[in-house]
């Protein structure tokens, strides 16, 4: 922002910054009546079941603006959405967006983050239908809520594993943790030294599954054309421990998960060489990776088993037997809630 002309907020005012940032918003969805512009938005979805899910994203808990572009925050801001939504087997229509800005941020600053939020609306061919903007004495805080819409019995849900049911996932794991320690890293060398330039080159790629992640609606298609209703799904936001957790607890089953199948792409595995990492570590426990994890009846494992974006890297088993990682040595080890929870302090 530093060769932008920055004009103050409060030169245009609640209703007018709202104006200024939804004047060029155009709807893309038949199920959208009634977008921005009234007391509420009037959605019509006929005979399919409705989603509705919501994230709440607080400068200095979720985000630092020392490292995070405002663009990249916007888009992320919907994506995180847009993935519990793809989640659940359902195919997102709409946002809200509403915002709380301190008077550190200028409309070219807004300007940005719906730039990155209009981009993201774009690409996922969503409709931003409202919010509400209101002001901060702490910095930014994000709420994005995000609605779709499914077919009537087509919901897939976390709690509906069943033993013997092959557990997979799409993409890689790992990356979006090790780009933040990468940034994370790069701004401790800045506070140090401002006149110190980054060390970023080689690690586009884990930089942007923290920065830029993308949903996985190709996995959802991909899984339709193959004729494929998972038993139960969530997408990776916690961490592969902690999400696949949550599918064991409220499934009421065990799993077993293979160290050698888990999917690490090569930076992964080269920048977490570089911190003294394992990679594995990052894979179990980072996060925010929003790929999908998801599990299938046994019988279908030919149907994906020459699909490179799908990797089956274990089985669900009786609860009795736990929740357990095998080695490539062939130990077992527990596996442990261990994702991020910023709450986790005050909670001890």
């Amino acid at each position: 922002m530093d060769n932008k002309k920055a004009t103050p907020v409060s030169n245009l005012g609640e209703f007018g910054l709202i104006h200024h940032l939804t004047d060029q918003i155009q709807l893309k969805n038949a199920s959208t009546l009634k977008g921005i512009g009234d007391d509420a938005a009037v959605l019509d979805y006929k005979n399919k079941q409705q989603v509705v899910t919501t994230d709440l994203l607080v400068e200095g808990i979720h985000f630092n603006l020392m490292y995070v572009p405002l663009k990249h925050l916007g888009y992320k801001a919907v994506v995180v959405n847009l993935s519990d939504v793809y989640a659940m087997n359902a195919t997102p229509k709409q946002i809200t967006v509403s915002i709380a800005i301190s008077n550190k941020f200028s409309v070219e600053a807004i300007d940005d983050l719906y730039d990155g939020i209009k981009l993201a609306c774009e690409k996922y061919s969503v409709d931003l239908i409202g919010g509400d903007t209101t002001s901060s004495v702490t910095g930014l805080v994000i709420s994005v809520t995000a609605i779709g819409e499914v077919e009537d019995g087509k919901a897939v849900y976390r709690n509906s594993a069943k033993v013997n049911d092959l557990i997979c996932v799409s993409g890689d794991l790992g990356g979006a943790y090790m780009g933040l320690q990468l940034l994370e890293r790069e701004n401790e060398v800045y506070k140090v030294n401002p006149n110190e330039q980054p060390q970023l080159e080689g690690y586009d790629y884990i930089l942007e599954r923290q920065l830029k992640p993308e949903a996985r609606p190709d996995i959802i298609k991909a899984l339709q054309k193959l004729e494929i209703t998972p038993t139960s799904m969530i997408d990776l936001s916690d961490g592969l421990s902690s999400d696949l957790m949550h599918i064991c607890t409220q499934s009421k089953v065990g799993c077993m998960i293979y160290e050698e199948k888990i999917p690490l792409d090569y930076q992964t595995k080269r920048f977490a060489d570089e911190l003294s990492i394992n990679p594995l570590v990052a894979a179990l426990n980072g996060g925010e990776d929003y790929e999908l994890l998801f599990t299938i009846p046994i019988t279908d494992h030919d149907k994906i088993k020459n699909d490179p974006d799908i990797t089956v890297i274990g089985h669900i088993c009786e609860a009795e037997k736990g929740l357990n990682l095998v080695t490539g040595l062939g130990s077992m080890i527990e596996l442990q809630a261990q994702g991020w929870n910023h709450l986790k302090k005050e909670e001890e």
